[in-house]
């Protein structure tokens, strides 16, 4: 009994600490969300020879006369660019057309004014997620190595079930509210942002992954708690049940000890009394 409860302390201990740190990943990381953005190409120039739009005549009269009107043959999504971006709870980064490298801007500023209140409610939530975590995974580790009997042990088991319960229902709902607030964001978004095409990202199964890892280890941990309790029940009632029947047999010892007694004691008396009319009779 107390290999098999180590044991699913262990692997709930285990559960449990995937869960943290695929949560802390996914909350730091910026790859929630990736995909391309359609962008018109910049204009050539002496230090950009491809990926640009070629107007044609003097290029150094062009770029310092805004007055000039361009033209370029290039017609359709030839004349733009498709960069690639990926986007987190906190930043949202672009590939740089211009440069080598990449440009990020905050995802909060980006989202629109009607979002953002859902936005910061999903940071908290995500913030509460990974601190019952913390809370949980520490009960289990103190319900596993510094538990000084069954009973205290129990009671760590069972707040440690709750508060991962608990985690695991703020997390679900953190990840899908910014689920709903990056799909209004791709819609109502600035221009220069707004995605051709996108997909979800490792960051984004990573936190769904400490999702699964979070109710997993809380399902073992209330899985321990009821095991537990029911083996103890079962061997109290065992206990109780041997005690009954050492009770009855005792009892009945008793009873035979006593009626033996009694009916030793009624033959003394009835000799007494037959010893008394033989000396009282007359000769």
């Amino acid at each position: 009994m107390k290999t098999n409860r180590r044991c699913r302390a262990l692997l709930a201990v285990s559960l449990n600490l995937m869960a943290l740190l695929f949560s802390t990943t996914a909350f730091i990381t910026t790859h929630w969300c990736e995909g391309t953005q359609r962008v018109p190409k910049p204009s050539c120039g002496k230090e950009k020879k491809t990926n640009c739009l070629n107007y044609g005549g003097n290029e150094t009269a062009n770029e310092t006369n805004q007055n000039v009107v361009h033209y370029s043959w290039e017609t359709g999504d030839d004349r733009f660019l498709f960069r690639y971006f990926h986007t987190g709870i906190w930043y949202s980064c672009e590939e740089n057309i211009n440069a080598a490298g990449e440009k990020c801007r905050s995802f909060i500023d980006l989202a629109p004014a009607s979002e953002k209140g859902v936005l910061w409610l999903s940071v908290v939530s995500e913030v509460l997620y990974i601190m019952l975590l913390v809370v949980g995974f520490s009960l289990m580790c103190l319900e596993l190595f510094h538990s000084s009997s069954v009973i205290d042990g129990l009671k760590l088991n069972a707040f440690a079930a709750v508060f991962t319960v608990l985690s695991g229902l703020l997390g679900m709902v953190a990840h899908m509210m910014y689920t709903q607030v990056f799909q209004v964001t791709v819609s109502l978004g600035p221009e220069d942002w707004r995605p051709h095409s996108w997909d979800y990202g490792w960051s984004f199964c990573l936190a769904w992954g400490s999702f699964t890892c979070c109710m997993a280890a809380s399902v073992t941990t209330l899985n321990s708690y009821t095991k537990t309790v029911i083996e103890f029940r079962h061997k109290r009632k065992i206990f109780e049940q041997g005690f009954r029947e050492e009770q009855n047999f005792l009892d009945e010892e008793a009873i035979k000890y006593f009626r033996e007694r009694t009916e030793e004691e009624r033959a003394e008396a009835g000799d007494l009394r037959l010893q008394c009319l033989h000396s009282c009779s007359p000769n």
